[in-house]
């Protein structure tokens, strides 16, 4: 079973931008600035875009909380690591 949200970047061609994928239906990508998720955010639908707005509005906050856990996730690993 997959996660329900994927990290995943393209450093060499987009060094400032990272995606945040949604596995489950509707499934969808954003793609945001690495810094501030709500700057220069695209929504690549995979399944055809949703027509209520809650719903997506939903569903952009839950990726964004996602990235701000994942974030803090790694921030948490690095001061473990720096610690050994």
């Amino acid at each position: 079973m997959l996660p329900r949200f994927l990290l995943a970047d393209n450093s060499l061609e987009t060094p400032d931008t990272i995606f945040v994928v949604h596995t489950e239906n509707p499934r969808f990508i954003v793609e945001t600035d690495i810094d501030d998720f709500w700057s220069n955010q695209e929504i690549h639908w995979i399944d055809g875009e949703p027509g209520d707005e809650d719903l997506i509005a939903q569903l952009i906050e839950e990726a964004e909380e996602f990235l701000e856990m994942e974030f803090a996730n790694e921030d948490s690993l690095m001061e473990d690591d720096s610690e050994d």
